[in-house]
């Protein structure tokens, strides 16, 4: 079902094992020992692998102007000291992110990003023109239990204890989500891939922004509270939340950016 060996499947099992969810019985597999409502409310820290480690290594360090926008994998191996297969896979992983591409022999290539504030300030006023409007569109439709799992997915972040520790890529990830889940809404594969397209932009630049926790609680209110309108279907509120939050988002990473 998952499409993948049992080597992560049984690791993963094993992590769930640790955190009393299930349990190992000889000859008979893995028994769950929580019921539905215990394992909903149930929280699973999946530690960091060596290749996530090393990807926000390499972002942060790109950030820092500490790498040039052309760099060779035998030379982030020796930087990094880590393995060709290790740094194969994270390369690899930065190109699906549409972060860096190929380049000429054993080389990598930074892509473009909004590195420059009239960039930036272009993204944002593009997404309050598309995205509120999609919202408005005749064709959206929200699948409720999507939008339910999502605000969940809030709300728990909102209360986990190591919240000002979060991985920038998790919180990324979690942003991103939601705005391409409320795009899909629409049916329109035009304002799909265009917030596609715009958050692969904006994942580099913004990676900074996400150490500032206050912002973070922010961002998550005010994606709740636009979920809230949508399981309302109060669609014109939702749409106006999401440009006030778009206009709130745009302002926040400016300043970020300019801090460093």
């Amino acid at each position: 079902m998952l499409q993948v060996s049992r080597t992560p499947i049984r690791a993963a099992l094993m992590l769930l094992e640790e955190r009393g969810i299930v349990e190992a019985r000889k000859n008979k597999g893995f028994i769950m020992k929580l019921g539905a409502e215990e394992l909903e409310q149930a929280e699973v820290e999946v530690p960091n692998s060596p290749q996530q480690d090393l990807y926000a290594r390499i972002v942060e360090d790109r950030l820092a102007q500490r790498l040039a926008e052309t760099v060779g994998q035998a030379e982030l191996s020796h930087r990094y000291s880590v393995d060709r297969i290790t740094m194969q896979k994270t390369l690899l992983a930065l190109a699906s992110d549409g972060l860096v591409i190929r380049g000429p022999g054993r080389n990598w290539i930074f892509q473009p990003t909004l590195d420059n504030k009239i960039a930036l300030n272009a993204s944002y006023e593009f997404r309050m023109l598309i995205e509120p409007a999609g919202i408005m569109m005749e064709d959206f439709t929200i699948a409720p239990s999507t939008i339910e799992q999502i605000r969940l997915e809030h709300l728990n972040l909102l209360a986990r204890p190591d919240f000002n520790s979060l991985p920038a890529r998790q919180l990324f990830n979690l942003d991103a989500n939601f705005h391409e889940v409320i795009a899909e809404c629409t049916g329109n594969t035009f304002v799909i891939q265009s917030i596609q397209h715009q958050n692969r932009l904006r994942r580099l630049l913004e990676f900074a922004s996400y150490s500032n926790s206050r912002r973070i609680r922010e961002w998550c209110q005010e994606h709740l509270r636009i979920l809230i309108a949508l399981q309302e279907d109060d669609r014109t509120h939702a749409s106006e939340l999401m440009k006030a939050h778009l206009d709130s988002a745009r302002h926040s990473v400016a300043r970020s950016k300019q801090k460093t």
